[in-house]
């Protein structure tokens, strides 16, 4: 039988009991890092003379009987408890090979695993287990100076050890070691078990390096001595309570005492070290220490820190599983709260589904959100999850996010830079404009080279009705942009555009936020109506707070109160309208690139109403083209008589007008009129019961009839031998054939009737509009002496008016000028002005004349309802007053329009455009303006230039000459 095979049943060992000669093991399953059960051959030897003295008179205990605490045993893998590890007597060894050990020394009675990486020092273990002497020495390795041995990684520490050779690894060894019997050696793992202490002298042989030892021996004691007992007894007590808390040391336990046998003073302190938790300068410090009492002691400090340690790990070890069993619990319930809900079809609208919620509208473009937005994002997420859905802070935390997380961060719409396109589209929606379209292709232009266009913000400056809204949706319809228009007439509250703040009650953000809100991309296109009209009230000046909002400089990083993170608004193309650029604060002016549209005179007007309002006001109405003709005529004299104002706006009510009382009389006169495809409906709802074949014949009879009947009385040839074909094919004549007979009569009768054509013409134009609201503005054909046609501009486009100059009295003295027709103090100004300047004229011209000196004057302006003011009538009330006093009147179909100083230099003026357009429809031929007014003048359209005499001033004189 082999000795590994041999059982030898162990007998608790006591003062009294005799030796056992020889004895074997099985090495446990847990030494090492190995997980199987594995068997090792144990060289027998007896125990030397010397350590049976010691173990004589010493007490000895078994640490089960102790600890009174159970520790099972495998069956089949470990032997009973007392078994002793037989020593060869010869153990009087003088050399040993030195084996470093990296992380702990090895002590008396523990088995240690190690790995030997040089094969030298393998072979050689081998070597001497081969010749029966199977013991080396175990030395733990020294830290290297000026290392922290708790920051230097055991990978490092092993890798120094194996580059160690000879004297170099001498030097980085403990003196003191352990004689370690070599149990087993499997690969390059050996298993070493501690047998005693001894110290290194010398070097016998550098490689593997062998080295002289002494054995040490404990010093002597008293092994009576309360004081030793008393500590043994705590190291004991405290041992007992860590392997309560420990069943890793139930194993240490369990393998010393079945491998060494019970314990006495020396051996309790070197297990106690053995199997803590302590670093290796402590435990080293117990293996060099021979006295046992101090050793005592130093265990104790060792295992009572261990207790303290396995304290605070049972803590957090109770901790975390409370905390993991509250949280399943709660998911548990969760879980089950979601399904009874879905069960029951109740709304969740809890903190998860609303997080849910969040987070999927972030999706798609989690990549493009800016870094600074994503982080407040997270953090309003986390806090929705702390707050108690019945709190108000919850509510507005939810809202908070819901506009975070609707915008359109970084989402931008294609465009479509074809200019051509672009063109055409503008002309499909406008007519002339050519200055506003031609802005507009060069905008499109610079961002077809650029690959992107940078928002820009544009102001359509003109009367009310010349188109300035629709011209904003075409340049969105042109340019692919989504279209938002928000007016901001009358408002007066900073809020409405910069948001209010979130401690608010009912808090919202500002328009521009609701816009990218609303439109879902971060390139619309925005329309800022009626900007002039901005108000201001108690909540600060809004204008003031569209300047953030315009200034291309800043917008980038627009900040919204309610928001509260920048927003980039560089990519947006802003579009403002505005009926008078005065009104608007001059900083915001600066801010915007200002595009006139003065309005249109009456040829443009003419194309507009027949080629775009008349159009969809028939769609709109449901009459159909061949039923009404509206003559050029009664355009002309919708226009020149009722429709004077610069847009169109009002041209488009007049006909509107005009195609309702249309629509009213065609009602009247038929009884009924049938939508234009009631007789395709009619004629397939009765033929339902056809078949297939008459059904597609009817509905090209009935096609045919609704075009024809315009023309002809009777039905085309063509439809009725379409009818008759499917009738011949049939064998007998059927109920079929009579309801088809039927139908074609019917629908003969229909198409037979004419559609009487209404006319709208100049005659008969007051029948549809009422009486004509305006009447020629020109009020004399020759102007008599004293009046002169001076040239104004309006909010509403341009007009002419009359400045009459009359003769009160006349006296010795008694020259004065009286001045009325509701005038601004402007013009009032304007008036002294013309007083003395023609006052000087006169004089130069006609020194004997003292018309001025003694006579009264009366000048005014017709229409005194209507205010007026503004710098540009000067030469024109000059020249009545000239012309009252030298009693010449002026030329015929003569106008004129600038502002006089008292030296006779002309200023310039403005709306050029306007007042042009107002004379041509003046029928005036001469026009006078400013010298600095030409370049206005040679922008304009040549169809608004043609058949002017137009002349340029400097100095009053040349009016003169032009007038008298």
């Amino acid at each position: 039988m082999k000795v590994s095979e041999l059982v030898v049943k162990s007998i608790p060992r006591t003062k009294h009991s005799p030796k056992h000669p020889i004895s074997c093991r099985h090495l446990p399953s847990h030494v090492g890092t190995q997980a199987n059960v594995w068997t090792t051959t144990v060289t027998p030897y007896q125990r030397p003379k010397e350590e049976e003295s010691d173990d004589e008179a010493e007490p000895s205990w078994n640490l089960n009987v102790l600890l009174s605490y159970h520790i099972p045993t495998p069956e089949s893998s470990m032997l009973s408890s007392s078994t002793v590890i037989e020593t060869s007597r010869k153990l009087v060894m003088g050399k040993v090979l030195a084996l470093p050990l990296p992380h702990r020394p090895l002590f008396p009675g523990v088995y240690m695993p190690i790995y030997v990486k040089d094969p030298k020092v393998l072979a050689a273990l081998v070597e001497s287990r081969k010749r029966q002497a199977p013991y080396a020495g175990a030395f733990l390795i020294k830290d290297e100076q000026g290392t922290d041995p708790n920051v230097v990684s055991a990978s490092d520490t092993e890798k120094n050890i194996y580059e160690l050779k000879g004297k170099d690894l001498f030097s980085r060894l403990h003196e003191v070691g352990t004689l370690a019997q070599i149990t087993s050696i499997q690969g390059d793992q050996v298993i070493l078990i501690g047998h005693r202490r001894i110290r290194m002298t010398e070097v016998v042989s550098e490689e593997p390096l062998t080295v002289k030892v002494d054995h040490l021996k404990e010093k002597p004691y008293n092994k009576d001595d309360d004081v030793i007992k008393a500590t043994s007894f705590e190291v004991l007590s405290t041992l007992r309570d860590v392997l309560k808390t420990s069943s890793l040391w139930k194993d240490h336990v369990q393998t010393y005492i079945q491998h060494i046998g019970d314990f006495n003073y020396a051996r309790l302190a070197d297990f106690g070290a053995a199997i803590s938790g302590a670093n290796q300068l402590q435990c080293q410090q117990v293996l060099e220490e021979l006295d046992v009492h101090k050793r005592l002691q130093l265990t104790l400090e060792i295992v009572k820190k261990e207790m303290e340690i396995s304290k605070i790990q049972e803590s957090i070890a109770k901790a975390i599983e409370e905390k993991i069993s509250g949280e399943q619990r709660r998911y548990l319930l969760n879980e089950q709260l979601k399904a009874i809900k879905k069960e029951l079809g109740l709304e969740t609208d809890d903190k998860t589904a609303l997080s849910a919620k969040f987070r999927e509208r972030l999706e798609p473009n989690k990549e493009k959100i800016p870094a600074h937005v994503m982080q407040v994002i997270e953090e309003e997420l986390t806090k929705l999850q702390l707050l108690e859905a019945s709190s108000s802070e919850f509510n507005v935390t939810r809202n908070y996010l819901d506009w975070l997380t609707a915008l359109p961060w970084g989402s931008y719409s294609d465009e479509n830079f074809d200019v051509l396109r672009a063109e055409t589209i503008l002309d499909e929606d406008h007519y002339g404009l050519s200055d506003v379209k031609e802005r507009i292709l060069e905008f499109i232009a610079v961002g077809k080279l650029r690959g992107t266009s940078q928002g820009k913000i544009i102001c359509l400056s003109g009367p009310p009705g010349v188109g300035k809204t629709s011209i904003g949706r075409s340049i969105a319809r042109a340019l692919n942009r989504k279209f938002y228009r928000f007016s901001v007439g009358g408002l007066s509250d900073v809020a409405e555009i910069k948001g209010h703040r979130r401690t608010y009650i009912g808090a919202m953000p500002g328009k521009m936020v609701q816009c990218l809100k609303s439109v879902g991309t971060a390139n619309p296109l925005v329309l800022i109506d009626e900007i002039d009209k901005l108000g201001r009230g108690h909540a600060g000046d809004p204008a003031s707070a569209m300047l953030e909002l315009l200034d291309p400089e800043q917008n980038a990083n627009f900040l919204d109160h309610y928001l509260d993170v920048p927003i980039d608004l560089s990519k947006v193309l802003f579009v403002c309208t505005a009926n008078v650029l005065e009104m608007i604060p001059n900083p915001l002016l600066d801010r915007m690139e200002v595009i006139a549209i003065a309005g249109y005179i009456t040829d443009e007007k003419l194309h507009i109403a027949r080629d775009y309002l008349e159009k969809s006001t028939r769609e709109t109405c449901g009459i159909k083209p061949e039923q009404v003709e509206v003559t050029d005529a009664a355009l002309l004299a919708l226009i020149e008589n009722y429709c004077r104002e610069a847009g169109v706006r009002n041209l488009q009510k007049q006909i509107e007008k005009i195609y309702r009382k249309i629509a009213l009389k065609l009602v009247r006169k038929d009884g009924k009129i049938e939508p234009q495809n009631a007789g395709v409906n009619e004629v397939k709802a009765e033929s339902v019961h056809l078949s297939d074949e008459i059904k597609s014949k009817e509905e090209t009879q009935a096609g045919a009839k609704s075009v024809e009947g315009t023309n002809d009385d009777k039905p085309s040839e063509n439809v009725a031998e379409s009818l008759e074909a499917p009738v011949n094919q049939m064998e007998k004549p059927t109920d079929e054939d009579t309801h088809l007979q039927e139908v074609e009569e019917v629908t003969e009768s229909e198409a037979s009737k004419t559609i009487e054509k209404v006319v709208v013409d100049s005659p008969n134009l007051a029948d549809y509009v009422g009486k004509p609201i305006f009447h020629a503005e020109r009020i004399y054909d020759q102007t008599p002496v004293g009046v002169v046609m001076g040239l104004a501009w309006t909010s509403m486009g341009g007009s002419t008016l009359y400045i009459e100059t009359s003769l009160v009295e006349q006296g010795e003295g008694k020259g004065a000028l009286n001045v009325t027709g509701q005038l601004g103090d402007v013009m009032k100004e304007s008036a002294q002005i013309a007083h003395t300047v023609s006052r000087i004229i006169l004089q130069e011209k006609e020194p004997d004349n003292h018309f001025f000196a003694n006579s009264k004057l009366h000048l005014h302006v017709p229409a005194g309802s209507t205010p007026k003011d503004g710098p540009s009538a000067g030469c024109t009330m000059i020249t009545s007053l000239l012309s009252l006093a030298m009693k010449k009147p002026v030329k015929p179909y003569l106008a004129m329009t600038g502002e006089v100083t008292l030296t006779g230099k002309i200023l310039p003026i403005g709306g050029v455009k306007e007042k042009t357009i107002a004379a041509r429809r003046s029928d005036v031929k001469t026009i006078i303006f400013p010298s600095a007014n030409r370049r206005d003048f040679d922008e304009l359209a040549p169809n608004v230039k043609e058949g002017l005499d137009v002349h340029f001033v400097d100095e009053y004189k040349q009016i003169y000459d032009l007038a008298f």
